[in-house]
């Protein structure tokens, strides 16, 4: 199974593919979709077309987006509301199953404590994914995200394995 993570954002909008494989994961591809400045309905059309790019590139069968944090600038809430809506879409137009997570859900699914910093993130999604490299917040963030709902995945298929038998 392949799991696309997406990290929403206007400017950079950071995806990452792994492989799950039982309680295996393997890096496939990162990387970072990036907007230009200026009108809001070309840079959102720039991350659509730019994740549908990932999602028929790397074909993958589920995908996870972090839920989006209120902040005090009301204007730049909305704007990432709108970059997340786009995360959102191009998956569910796909057809994939999509899971969505709090960022302090996905740190402590990948790092073991909530309020974990970017590089305590980081340096675990190195250690869950060895011999991953990316080149930015954006793309590691995303790769989080992506453990994030694997591991979420995993623990419903062994409560149903467990109930079963």
């Amino acid at each position: 199974m392949r799991v696309l993570g997406i990290d929403p954002g206007l400017r950079n909008m950071g995806w990452g593919v792994i492989a799950v494989d039982g309680s295996r994961l393997r890096h496939v591809a990162n990387g970072v979709i990036q907007t230009d400045a200026g009108d809001l309905g070309v840079r959102l059309l720039q991350l659509y077309r730019g994740l549908t790019a990932v999602i028929a590139a790397h074909a993958p069968d589920a995908a996870a987006v972090e839920q989006t944090f209120v902040n005090k600038d009301a204007v730049g809430t909305l704007k990432l509301g709108q970059a997340r809506g786009i995360a959102l879409l191009a998956p569910a137009e796909a057809g994939l199953a999509i899971g969505e997570y709090a960022p302090n859900a996905v740190k402590k699914t990948v790092v073991g404590v909530g309020h974990a910093g970017k590089e305590q993130v980081q340096h675990m999604v190195k250690v869950q994914l060895p011999g991953v490299t990316f080149d930015s917040a954006d793309a590691a963030d995303a790769l989080a995200i992506a453990i994030c709902h694997a591991r979420h995945l995993q623990g419903r298929s062994l409560r149903i394995v467990e109930r079963s038998a």
